[in-house]
């Protein structure tokens, strides 16, 4: 039985990373300028996708398929940074109700604002919805893993507790994680990204990929 769900789980897995290819969510032969100074291949369009709610609908249903039964019913709250992991947070948060008795309390959504001045931050209003409540932790996409590092001082910091951190696409680089379990639908390490004056797509003069 152990196997066989072993077994379901990657073959989600795979058709994750083959679905999110096909619709151009997940963009590897490109020519992308990421706006912090580096240049690389590889790109997630967070437009594509939320452009159509079916598609994050799925996502997050196939990623909830991943997540063992203790942690679904453990999880109180659903809180995501905006705007990627806020939606999808309020998706998984709306859709794991569905696998919990009727008599289960719903879950909660959270999101965590940002401000370029000043970071990531809580709402007082989800600061006291969070007090003594078990977090789970969303994102479109894991880079560095700070964000979530980041999102959960701020659930510590509201006197709730994080069980574990979900993302749809985890590129394989972080360098910061947290002591909870991190589950993704899909996982590709991308190739190396390059500082934008030392490219090699632009000394080539390969046109940066525009949307």
């Amino acid at each position: 039985m152990r196997i066989e769900l072993m077994d379901r789980r990657d073959e989600i897995r795979q058709q994750a990373l083959k679905d999110l290819q096909q619709s151009e969510v997940l963009m590897i032969d490109g020519h992308f300028d990421y706006g912090n100074g580096y240049h690389g291949r590889v790109y997630v369009n967070a437009h594509q996708l939320f452009r159509h709610p079916s598609t994050i609908w799925r996502f997050a249903q196939d990623l909830i398929d991943l997540l063992p039964s203790d942690l679904i019913q453990e999880t109180e709250v659903i809180a995501g940074p905006v705007t990627g992991g806020a939606l999808l947070a309020h998706t998984i948060a709306g859709l794991l109700d569905s696998r919990r008795s009727l008599t289960h309390p719903p879950c909660s959504f959270a999101p965590f604002n940002y401000d370029p001045a000043g970071g990531f931050a809580l709402r007082p209003f989800y600061r006291r919805e969070l007090e003594g409540k078990h977090v789970l932790l969303a994102d479109d996409v894991r880079n560095t893993g700070e964000t979530f590092v980041r999102c959960d001082a701020l659930v510590r910091e509201a006197g709730g507790s994080v069980v574990a951190a979900v993302e749809i696409y985890d590129r394989c680089e972080a360098v910061a994680s947290l002591d909870v379990p991190n589950i993704a639908l899909a996982e590709y390490r991308a190739p190396e990204n390059y500082r934008a004056a030392d490219c090699p797509m632009c000394k080539a003069g390969v046109a940066i990929t525009r949307f």
